[in-house]
């Protein structure tokens, strides 16, 4: 595939606007700005076209526009996924494409490209059900689904890709095609955990589940309460039940007026809780933490499923950051102590958080129809991010590597590709997976697009 931009009139963008119906724009068109900005203000794409897609039709008539100029695709939603500069390529555009419908009685919702979880979470909780979403409503459905998809409901329901029904998806060819374990079992395993690897999901049908509300919330400790605090993590966690999720992170906050004045400029220490069953159950099972070290604030309590965002209280606002994830098998004591060494309170380290999840429970098992989801062999993720801003770009990305070394002897050898982050490289890349997974993906990426048009993002390439 071309990685050069050409020029517009060199490819003929005139025959492409004229075959969609949304807005078609050379890459350096000043109207193009707003198509092409991300949440990670760290990436910044230089498309040679982009293209606002309004339909499955859209799409298919740019990805066969772009395969037959030997173009690369590269696809965006709502601007969180994207962790590689989309330069030379045909950008698609999907935030147009809007829409969820659900259905009750089956307890299926179908998602078009551009929706959020917000738009999800709208449209089933009247019925009481809720979908496998994140930590942000904001974050789209598509990306976030196929890569796997781990929120509050994962220990007890699986990953959200374990929900998935059926897929319409543009493939190479410019072919719109209805996707499932009955049509193309393969294809259907392979994007249910490969993500964009084989092509533009235009919609998707997934399960909901019966939730409407959670016991849930997060609590901040001081930084000098880091080692009991993580210490009693270690402990606590693997002994709760399914319904029950968690996660700690040790966080360097900014001196922000919108944050409360105990955690402002604040090392601290978040623990983040979610039960779907009986409230004073998840009381009782939340005690032992809260009486682990000295706490700033706590704001665990009953709340609709509609408020999950309150748990993690993600950023809403871009910003340039760089990420790294990768997956633990085990937390023994030598392994919270060699965080605390690397990460604690008394280390200056610019990553403004480092974050453990418990995994485990339904995600340790395959669905009914199996997916290439990695990490159900994980006890818990490890996940980092810090601020990319000038004078930090080289700092970061070292010290958060050092962090993955230095943890190395309790790693899977795995990731999941959502929180893959700046693992880039083929050989990073196809360490989210198993290497007889990996082989899979590949055969499959092979008969489905051999010209490797999809090569953007996590992309998968045969190692030499």
């Amino acid at each position: 595939m071309t990685t050069t931009n050409p020029t517009p009139a060199a490819i003929g963008i005139e025959s492409l606007a004229a075959a969609v119906r949304g807005p078609v724009l050379a890459g350096d068109d000043p109207r193009a700005a707003g198509e092409i900005t991300t949440f990670n203000l760290a990436v910044t794409h230089r498309p040679a076209v982009v293209v606002g897609a309004t339909s499955a039709e859209d799409v298919a008539a740019a990805v066969a526009w772009a395969a037959r100029r030997r173009l690369p695709v590269a696809v965006q939603s709502t601007g969180h996924g994207p962790v590689r500069a989309a330069d030379g390529a045909v950008l698609v555009t999907t935030s147009r494409m809007q829409g969820v419908t659900v259905d009750p009685v089956r307890r299926t919702a179908t998602a078009a490209a551009g929706a959020r979880w917000a738009d999800v979470v709208a449209a089933t909780a009247p019925h009481g059900l809720a979908p496998l979403s994140g930590s942000s409503s904001q974050v789209g459905v598509v990306g976030y689904t196929l890569g796997g998809g781990m929120g509050c409901l994962s220990r007890e329901h699986g990953f959200a890709a374990d929900h998935v029904h059926g897929v319409e998806l543009v493939t190479a060819d410019g072919r719109v095609r209805r996707v499932d374990d009955h049509s193309d079992p393969d294809l259907f395993w392979a994007v249910r955990g490969g993500k964009g690897n084989f092509g533009i999901v235009t919609a998707l049908e997934f399960g909901l589940v019966p939730v409407s509300e959670l016991y849930a919330g997060s609590v901040f400790f001081t930084g000098g309460s880091a080692a009991a605090v993580l210490h009693a993590f270690r402990a606590w966690a693997p002994t709760l039940p399914e319904q029950a999720s968690t996660s700690v992170a040790l966080m360097r906050l900014p001196d922000f007026e919108e944050l409360p004045a105990p955690l402002r400029g604040q090392f601290v220490v978040s623990l983040r809780f979610a039960w779907t069953g009986d409230p004073a159950e998840g009381e009782r099972l939340l005690a032992p933490m809260l009486a682990a070290g000295e706490v700033l604030i706590a704001g665990v309590g009953p709340m609709p499923y509609s408020q999950a965002d309150m748990i993690h209280q993600d950023p809403t606002e871009p910003m340039p950051a760089w990420e790294r994830g990768r997956l633990l098998r085990e937390l023994p004591e030598e392994a919270v102590d060699t965080l605390l060494a690397v990460a604690g309170p008394d280390v200056e380290i610019p990553l403004a958080m480092v974050e453990m999840r418990l995994m485990g429970g339904a995600m340790a098992r395959q669905p009914r129809v199996p997916n290439a989801v990695s990490g159900r062999d994980a006890a818990f993720s490890l996940f980092m991010v810090g601020p990319l801003v000038p004078g930090l770009e080289d700092v970061v990305p070292m010290a958060g590597n050092g962090l993955v070394e230095a943890m190395s002897p309790w790693l899977t050898g795995t990731g999941q590709l959502n929180f893959l982050g700046d693992a880039l490289t083929p050989e990073a890349v196809a360490e989210a997976w198993a290497p007889e997974t990996h082989r899979r993906l590949l055969e499959v990426k092979e008969q489905v697009d051999p010209d490797n048009v999809f090569c953007h993002g996590h992309a998968l390439v045969a190692r030499a």
